[in-house]
């Protein structure tokens, strides 16, 4: 599996800016009050960066040779592919709260003070999900085989 790139990561980040920045413009057009992110996400995003981390912590154990305890490579498989949703979903996150945040600092009327502030902290929270599971996806990465320098077999190729 290939490591999450910096494109995709900005590429889901600007796309959740234009979703939530309409989105939230779309609401107000039509009269529907406009969303503003409950305090139970951030508690929520950190929370599950939390797991994604401890669970990735005993396979870098294991890759380092620190800890003697067998790793299954299924489980290994489910924790990475875990870390990545987390990345990905983390920048989407970060991008839809920014748009959110975008939209209520350019309005003439500011919102209530709370609005923003769940706001920011909703985008707290995915940055904070988007750190951590690049984190466990760098964890569960194994280090290069001798077999896999280039270097090297190109000299004993010859």
């Amino acid at each position: 599996m290939k490591r999450t790139r910096p494109t995709s990561l900005i590429g889901l980040g600007v796309g959740g800016v234009v979703v939530g920045f309409l989105l939230e413009l779309a609401a107000s057009g039509m009269g529907v009050a406009v969303f503003v992110p409950p305090l139970t996400l951030p508690i929520t995003l950190v929370a599950v960066a939390i797991i994604v981390v401890a669970f990735a912590i005993p396979i870098r154990r294991a890759v380092r040779g620190r800890s003697s305890r067998r790793i299954d490579p299924f489980q290994a498989m489910r924790i990475v592919v875990f870390a990545k949703a987390c990345s990905l979903s983390g920048a989407l996150l970060t991008g839809a709260g920014l748009g959110i945040l975008l939209y209520l600092v350019t309005r003439d009327v500011l919102p209530a003070s709370n609005a923003v502030l769940l706001t920011a902290l909703g985008t707290a929270g995915a940055i904070i999900l988007m750190i951590a599971g690049l984190i466990a996806e760098f964890f569960c990465t194994l280090p290069p085989d001798d077999d896999d320098d280039p270097e090297t077999a190109r000299v004993r190729s010859h």
